[in-house]
Parts: structure tokens; sequence; C-alpha cells
């Protein structure tokens, strides 16, 4: 197999990477720069598209602009949005072929039929295009036109000849394809071969110098669609096995005459369980009792055992308080996993906030395993040298912090053992002895995993100056601490509403004007969404003004005891307020309106 860019590839598909997009007063027209032929229209009135032929731009357009791909189109309750590329930026490569990160996109709305519609369908199709700006700003994008990035390299190696000829959407693996869903009316109707793009979820590379050897290591991760969300919208699995946050992170290391790959993969806990926001600080986390939970597990690490070979699942999560329990449940399950070996480790216990190199006895307990599951490796020709006959599976609760500073442990291993391979490091070398390029690795790490968290927690991650330095520093204690308050602010606030953008553009809810509105209000709810989110800004300018005033009338109670009653009387009201926030937390608290949690 050929696995560097050629003039072939090149032949076999066609991805323009520069569209002109023209507005005209009934339509929008997308159409190649390089042939100007090749393109589509879609209706302004109710979003049906159409190929171009020699009639259809037959007048001048109001507006003309360049655009770099097309995401996709969604059809709403009476619109239909086409999302288009207006701004890009080229960040490096992937095996030889340039990789993009998406900086902007744009919605282009097909809904002049709205004006027609009624009250309640108006305001559904303004929320959905509320859903959709979000989307908009959905951080870490990337693609490329000229190959698939959702393949790692030896699941590429292994493809049956010819496979690499077909149009990338047929190549891609439709799991870690982000717009999968948004795609689909232009593959059944029209020409997706042209337009397609596929999706990473973190890309990060940097150039390594040794002893006057060059070389590339390049992080890429992809993000599992099939359990798409945030943080506390999403945990466990769902029944099928899919679980949150899933995501294949692969390693290369690429030098003139060889190329590595090494695969991790990290994902919530297989099981049923959820972790509901309620104003408080940490929400109480509830294991779900389930017939099915066997069957979840059994479903989930059989795919697993497919698609990687062994698996050590190596679980990060604390022994005790309610981490404890859903740690306990899991490994009960485990035992019943007769191919898989299940590893606790409670990273808060043995590295607490600054023993990075505790991680050693972990590393102690899979070494025997990991060192037999080795990485895959071809020479410049394609021969493959070496393949990975298994994987590590990572998780702690969220599967951000923790794991990331895990798996760049054991990915500094691996490369250890990779340059020692090809000569770059002799048997008594490692990496971390040289402090210019092991700072590079670290940094590689690092920004992989806060855009990891970006996606799935909505700020950067913890404990990255672990990745980055070895060691926890105040200013990186001062960072945690505004991600942390932060992270509050986002789960208790904001991601109701993104978790609802997700499962709209994923294409887990479709909208309908033939199905009941889910904005209506519930009889079964104490009261609305909508009126309690309206009533927080005044209960908490209630709690803060009283305790304004109780501490006021404290101050002067000395000088009247008239102002010991108005203390109680203030205290009273501020703790009653406080007591009814507490009680209705999850009624005050974003929730997603489209989707139930699994």
């Amino acid at each position: 197999m050929d696995i560097e860019p050629s003039s072939s590839s090149a032949e076999r598909f066609k991805l323009y990477d520069e569209l002109e997009l023209q507005e005209f007063q009934d339509k929008f027209v997308i159409k190649s720069n390089e042939s100007p032929n090749q393109g589509f229209w879609i209706s302004r009135r109710d979003g049906n598209i159409n190929l171009l032929d020699g009639d259809t731009c037959s007048e001048s357009p109001s507006r003309t602009s360049t655009i770099y791909g097309v995401v996709g189109t969604i059809r709403l309750v009476v619109g239909t949005y086409a999302i288009v590329i207006t701004s890009r930026e080229k960040v490096g490569s992937f095996l030889g072929f340039p990789v993009y990160r998406l900086v902007s996109m744009r919605v282009l709305a097909c809904n002049e039929a709205l004006r027609f519609s009624t009250a309640q369908e108006k305001r559904d199709e303004t929320y959905f295009m509320n859903l959709l700006k979000i989307v908009e700003s959905t951080p870490g994008l990337y693609y490329s036109y000229e190959t698939d990035i959702t393949l790692n390299l030896q699941r590429r190696s292994k493809l049956v000849e010819g496979w690499m000829s077909k149009p990338i959407w047929k190549q891609a693996d439709p799991r870690y394809v982000w717009n999968k869903h948004l795609m689909e009316e232009l593959i059944e109707f029209k020409k997706p071969d042209t337009f397609y793009l596929n999706w990473g979820l973190s890309f990060q590379a940097a150039e390594l110098k040794l002893k006057d050897t060059c070389a590339t290591v390049t992080l890429f991760s992809r993000r599992c669609t099939r359990r798409l969300g945030t943080r506390m919208w999403r945990r466990g699995a769902n029944l099928e096995g899919d679980t949150a946050n899933f995501i294949e992170t692969e390693q290369l290391l690429e030098t003139e005459e060889f190329k590595f790959s090494f695969l991790q993969i990290r994902g919530s806990i297989p099981l049923l369980w959820e972790q509901i926001v309620d104003l408080s600080y940490k929400p109480h986390l509830r294991v779900i009792s389930h017939e099915q939970t066997p069957n979840i597990v059994e479903r989930h690490f059989h795919d697993l055992l497919q698609r990687y070979g062994e698996i050590v699942a190596v679980d990060l999560t604390d022994k005790h308080g309610e981490e404890g329990q859903l740690s306990a449940a899991y490994a009960a399950e485990m035992q019943n996993q007769q191919n898989v070996r299940y590893v606790p480790f409670d990273f808060h216990h043995h590295c607490g906030s600054s023993n990075f190199d505790n991680l050693k006895i972990l590393y102690e307990q899979i070494s025997e395993d990991f060192e037999k599951q080795r990485y895959f490796l071809i020479d410049r020709k394609g021969n493959i040298l070496e393949e990975q006959r298994g994987i590590i599976r990572a998780n702690c609760i969220d599967s951000l912090d923790r794991t990331n500073v895990t798996q760049c442990y054991l990915a500094q291993k691996s490369l250890n053992l990779q340059l020692q391979r090809i000569g770059m490091l002799t048997c008594s070398e490692c990496i971390s002895m040289f402090d210019e390029e092991y700072g590079k690795f670290r940094i590689l790490w690092a920004e992989q995993g806060d855009e990891i968290s970006l996606e799935y927690a909505g700020t950067h991650a913890l404990k990255g100056d672990l990745v980055r330095y070895g060691k926890q520093t105040v200013s990186g204690m001062i960072k945690d601490g505004m991600s942390a308050l932060s992270r509050y602010y986002l789960n208790n606030f904001q991601d109701g509403i993104r978790q609802d953008a997700l499962d709209l553009i994923s294409g887990r809810y479709t909208a309908s004007r033939n199905v009941p509105s889910p904005f209506q209000p519930n009889s079964f709810e104490p009261f609305s969404k909508t009126v309690n989110m309206q009533y927080l800004p005044v209960a908490s300018a209630l709690i803060i003004g009283g305790l304004t005033a109780t501490t006021f009338t404290l101050q002067q109670a000395g000088r009247n005891a008239q102002h010991y009653a108005s203390s109680v009387f203030f205290a009273g009201i501020t703790a009653g307020v406080m007591a009814i926030v507490k009680a209705n937390g999850r009624q005050f608290c974003s929730r997603p309106r489209l989707c139930g949690l699994l």
C-alpha cells in the first residue's frame, strides 16, 4: 500500500478546497472555482437542493464570497439550513496530506416559508436556529481535502486494494464523522464526492531533532459520535454499549524511513449512571440498576475486542465515596469479562495533585501487557514490520484530566521504545533526557488534553501542569481553580442548551412540524424551566441582599435591641430562599429539552 501522497491519489477523487458562494434573492449557489459547472443550488423558499444547469445563474448575484467547504444541510420545523466553512487554518499534515482547522462557519437560512407558520412553529424554529449558532462556534474540528482522517494508520494499511480510490465519504469510519447526519441529504441525492469533509476532534504536531536525526510526532484524537454530548448530560453508556466521551488517540512518529502508530482509547465507565446538575458543586452520582447492564458491558467490550484486540481496562477513579461505589459496580461487572483485564488504580490516592512519577506504580502492574501489545510500524515502502496487538482503555469520572496525565505517561513509554528501535536513542536513553524535545512532546499532550476538555466540559483540562512540567505549579493551581469555577457555571447554566445543539446536529433529535413541539409546557413538571431560569437571578439577589442586610443589622445591634429582631428576620428570609433554591436545584439548572439521558 502506498501511503504517501502521489499524483495517482489526486486522480482518484477530488475535493475542491475553494468554492464560490453566490447569493440570489431566491437561492444560494455553491460551485467550484476550478470547475464552474460543478456545484448545486439551494432554494431559499423551501430548501430543495438541485444540481447546476445552464439556466441556474442567468442573472447577477447580490453577493459573491469564497467558502472552503460545505459542512452539510439540516431541515428544521419549517426551513432548511446549509452550513458552510468561511475560514480555515492549515495546521499540519496527516501522513503527508494537509490538515486544516475549521476557524469559522456560517449558516445559510432557507426559510422564507417561516412567515406562513404558526406562532408555536416560529418559536420552535427560533430555538433551533439558536442551537445552530452554538454549532458555529464548535471547537476542535479538523479536516482534510485529500485523505480520510477517521482511519488510523494500522487500519488504513490493511484496507483492500482500491479502497483508497473511493470518495472520502465512502472510506470514512462513520462513528468518527462529526457531520455525518448533516451530509445525508447531499450523499443521498447529489454529489458528496465533491464537497464531503471528514472531521477529527484534536490535532497537534511537532518536529523533533535527536542526534542530528529529524522526526515528526503527531497526535490525532477522534471522538465517537454515537454518544455525543456534554460532561454532565452524557455519562456512562447507552443500551447499545456506546459510551460518552469515547476517544481514540493515535500518536504517530514519522521519519524518512519509518512510520509508527500507537493507539490508546478512553471513554466513560460503560454502565448506566448519571450525575444530574442541581446547583451543588459536586452533584450526587447515581448508578442506575438495570437488567441490561451485563449485556451493555458485554457489547461495549466485544466491539473493542473486534477493533483493537486484547484490552487492558485501567480505572483511575477514587475507591471511596460515590466514585468508589461506581468503581465497585464497574469492577463487579468486569469479573464476567473473560477477555479483558481490569486494573483499578486510585489516581488521587497514589499521585495526589503533584506526584506524577507515581504513575510508575500503575506501569509496573501493566508493563507486561503494555509491552506485549507493542505498536504499529511500517517502512517507507509500506511493508508492515510490527502490529499493535491490543490497547489500553483508560477512564476516570470524566475521562479527561486524570486520563490525560495517564495517557501521556504511557505514550512517552511507547515513544521511547520506538526511538530505541530505529536507533535514535540507545537502550539506556529516553526522550526525557533531551529537555527541548521532551518539552515539545509534553506540550503536544497538554494541548490535546485542552481541546478534548473544551469539547466535553467547556474549559481547558485540569492538571495540565502535570503533563507540561511533571509537577503542579502555583499558576497552574490558579488556572485549575478558574477552570473548575467555569465548569461549574457551564454545567449548571449552559450545558443543557449545548446538549440540545449536539443532539440536533448529530441527528439524535429530528425537528419536524409533524411531531409535537418539545417546548410545550409539561404538566408533570412542578415549574416551567424557562420561568425557573427567570427566577434564579431574583433568588440570587434576595440571598445577597439578605446576607448584606443581616451583616449590617448585626453591626448595629449593640446600639439598638430592635436590630437583633431585624437581623433574625433578614437571616430567616435568606435561609428560606436558600432552602427553596437548594430543594429545587435541578429545576433552576439548564437542562436538555430534546432528548433523554440514554
